[in-house]
């Protein structure tokens, strides 16, 4: 029996297809139920490796059943044929995902930005209360609903964290993720704090939204890790964002694990707290960590002249004397995202680990 005939025996009208990999595909379709469209995953266990089989698809199912919040994609339901096929029946994002939404209207305004990535942390922190990690934060896995606010997806490489005797998180050594989004410590394929490797993905995101471009370039991955391991976060000119949006961005892009902020001491911040808006500035100091003070100035950092075609001049996360951009500076080097990356979003496929820094992973992606 096709996908056509399974999904109407279920009461449902199978539509366009939204996507497809090695072994799964999403349709769109139309529940007789529910009155309105709906997207389905549909995986096909005959084609799928056995570690996904046994690993990660069991997880996945498991944690969709016990998510329910509004900042995230809501699973309907879930079966499976005497053939091997599993249907999961999602919420629909019906105006795209979050990438396509910045490639097509550039960089948002802070206020919108504001309004999105508290919805996107105040899904995160319903997951960490749960001690369920997401390992996969990316603009693609953010949806947008009618009303354009963000619905957190894909949860293929999502898991319930382990605690040891004394309460505490154990490691994970299981690692996932796209180059761009993932953490120096999983590109150098170190046990990781899951929850930590979070909050750098959001940090890259909320990056995205408010810059239209990425924090860093992935086509070389080694140069890459050493820019953040230097905790080096350049800003575009041209956006001219406040003093307390780099000081978020900053302090999660923090290469420090045990320094990075948490998802509590995000939403308390005082850029994502619309009433603490008038309250000063917390200024950068070398170290990384925050003080009361004046809004810090931010040193533009020379583009090399291997990447000045394609990335915009950026100002460097330090407090350091302000200087003014030559004329047309900006014009010459201003990108927006215009580049999907690469992902395995529907196969959750993992090469094989890489632990030595001279063995990253390819640009690509980071799945191991």
């Amino acid at each position: 029996m096709d996908d056509a005939a399974v999904l109407k025996r279920q009461g449902y009208i199978m539509g366009i297809n939204l996507g497809e990999g090695s072994y799964a595909k999403v349709k769109s379709a139309y529940s007789e139920r529910l009155k309105f469209n709906v997207a389905v995953k549909i995986i096909d266990r005959k084609k799928a490796p056995t570690d996904f089989l046994e690993k990660f698809l069991p997880r996945e199912i498991e944690i969709l059943a016990m998510l329910n919040h509004r900042s995230i994609i809501k699973t309907y339901e879930i079966f499976e044929t005497s053939e091997g096929k599993v249907y999961i029946i999602m919420e629909l994002g019906v105006q795209g995902d979050l990438l396509e939404f910045i490639k097509t209207r550039g960089a948002l305004h802070e206020d919108d930005a504001r309004k999105k990535f508290h919805q996107l942390s105040s899904a995160i922190k319903y997951c960490h209360d749960l001690d369920i990690v997401h390992r996969d934060l990316k603009c693609e896995n953010i949806l947008l609903d009618k009303d354009f606010n963000l619905k957190l997806s894909d949860f293929s490489f999502s898991k319930r964290c382990l605690r040891d005797d004394s309460g505490r998180l154990t490691l994970s050594k299981t690692f996932c993720g796209s180059a761009a989004y993932a953490a120096p410590e999983v590109l150098q394929g170190i046990p990781y704090q899951p929850k930590v490797y979070d909050i750098w993905s959001l940090g890259v995101i909320l990056y995205i939204m408010v810059c239209g471009s990425m924090p860093y370039d992935d086509s070389d991955i080694k140069k890459m890790l050493r820019i953040q391991k230097e905790h080096r976060v350049n800003f575009p000119r041209s956006k001219r964002l406040t003093g307390e949006c780099k000081d978020l961005i900053y302090r999660m892009l923090q290469p420090d694990v045990n320094r990075r902020l948490h998802i509590d001491e995000i939403l308390s911040h005082c850029w994502v707290q619309p009433k603490a808006r008038g309250q000063p500035s917390e200024a950068i100091n070398k170290e990384g960590e925050t003080s009361r003070g004046p809004e810090p100035s931010w040193t533009p950092e020379t583009p090399d002249k291997k990447s000045a075609s394609k990335l915009e001049p950026r100002e460097e996360a330090q407090p350091e004397t302000q200087s003014e951009p030559k004329p047309n500076e900006e014009e010459m080097w201003q990108v927006p995202v215009s580049r999907q990356l690469d992902t395995t979003g529907l196969d959750g496929e993992l090469p094989g680990r890489e632990t030595e820094e001279e063995a990253l992973p390819q640009p690509s992606e980071t799945h191991t």
